[in-house]
């Protein structure tokens, strides 16, 4: 078959999934923005998106729509050109479905077979909206703000043949009229390479090396902010660095915005939040890395007696299952997507979001007592590997699932997602 990715920033949640369906004999091609810069073995060909952003006032509640129609536009008439150029007509077409890029493809391409991956539909409750009180107060204007943000998501997955989302509680947050259009698969772990490494180092900034066995804290994220927990983490620091005089606290992260808002009087959530702190802890065992290159990250997994993951009720990072796979010991936030994955004293711990006190506490018992966590640690691998590896499992059933879409062989069901059941 002739089946064309779509993503933005390609390849994206396709790393893997494209060159699969390459070595399955197909005919595989990619469509992305001219800014992307990744680099994929993937044929690809660029559109030039150069619309300017809609004056918020004049559009109102349809902004998102209108900055996300207006590339749906761009990409059309990419396809257009590719069709009435070059005779170029897909079997399948897989985009994701978050910047619009495939709102008007059907209009082009209306005999193929078009897949979006539905990673999250906005809703005004039961999500990230309004979790945090301390940055974000529920009210009628911003539900309205919210609830026409998905707009164009949901015209998205009306035009569409089926979807792929990552995980059930993912695929939950879609209105129930759609849930049957989407399969959940999640991308995948290469647990060959997310593994235990007792030999594993890390050079830390100030020259100094960490080895497994250290006590080492770690807490990694795209971004520092709100939306992954960065202030509750840092709120925690005092009482686990005093508990603990001999830990080092690593953290990955940028210093912009992955999620939510940029702080009203300017800087940085990292800094306003260390600055919180910045009196009660001791700095120089304190080790911000910025973004670091992925096999630093494999190496911080292999090297930490204690992981902490924090999520607003929002998209789960790769990186949490990731560090399950390498045998981490996590310490997780109580919200929907976390719990997917982690059950409480079996494959990991779960503090209430907002329990700073109970942070602290979980934090320094893991710290102190690495032995006795062994039992987690190998549990939240076996997780894993028994229900999330990539090779194994996650990869031949997103590209079986392409190649069923593209036959015909797969229709809509009236499958519910529910979170997924513990595999250990």
């Amino acid at each position: 078959m002739k089946i064309l990715f779509i993503h933005q920033n390609f390849p994206g949640q396709f790393l893997h999934l494209a060159p699969e369906l390459v070595r399955r004999g197909h005919d595989v091609l990619a469509l992305t923005d001219d800014q992307n810069q990744r680099q994929s073995p993937i044929r690809t060909v660029r559109y030039r998106h150069t619309t300017e952003r809609p004056d918020p006032a004049a559009c109102r509640l349809g902004r998102t729509f209108t900055e996300n129609s207006d590339r749906g536009v761009t990409v059309a008439r990419a396809a257009a050109t590719l069709r009435q150029r070059h005779g170029y007509v897909p079997d399948v077409i897989f985009g994701h479905s978050g910047w619009g890029e495939t709102l008007f493809l059907k209009e082009i391409w209306p005999e193929a077979k078009l897949i979006i991956y539905a990673e999250f539909f906005y809703k005004a409750r039961g999500a990230d909206v309004g979790f945090d009180r301390e940055f974000s107060t529920p009210s009628f204007d911003q539900a309205l703000i919210t609830t026409s943000r998905a707009a164009h998501l949901g015209l998205s997955l009306l035009h569409a043949d089926a979807a792929l989302a990552p995980t059930k509680w993912q695929a939950s947050t879609f209105p129930d009229r759609l849930r049957p259009m989407i399969e959940v698969i999640f991308d995948g772990v290469d647990t060959s390479v997310m593994t235990p490494d007792p030999g594993a180092q890390v050079t830390l900034p100030d020259g100094s090396i960490i080895r497994t066995g250290d006590e080492v804290l770690t807490f990694i994220n795209r971004n520092l902010e709100p939306y992954r927990g960065y202030h509750i983490f840092m709120r925690a620091l005092p009482e686990v660095m005093k508990a603990r005089p001999n830990a080092k606290v690593v953290i990955v992260g940028g210093d912009t915005v992955s999620y939510g808002a940029a702080p009203k009087d300017g800087g940085s959530w990292k800094e306003i939040f260390l600055n919180e702190v910045r009196d009660k802890v001791d700095l120089s065992r304190i080790h911000f890395m910025g973004r670091v290159p992925y096999p630093v990250f494999v190496s911080l997994m292999q090297v930490s007696r204690v992981h902490a993951y924090l999520t607003y009720p929002f998209v789960l990072s790769w990186s949490m299952l990731e560090a399950m796979a390498a045998g981490a010991y996590i310490v997780g936030s109580r919200t929907a997507p976390v719990e997917e994955l982690i059950q409480d004293g079996v494959n990991g711990r779960l503090v209430d979001f907002f329990d700073v006190p109970g942070w602290s506490r979980a934090l320094i018992d893991g710290l102190e007592n690495p032995d006795k966590n062994d039992g987690i640690r190998k549990a939240a691998r076996a997780t894993i590997v028994n229900g999330y590896d990539l090779r194994r499992t996650c990869l031949p059933r997103i590209a079986d699932f392409v190649e069923a879409v593209g036959k015909g062989d797969w229709r809509p069901t009236d499958r519910q997602a529910r979170p997924a059941p513990l595999s250990t």
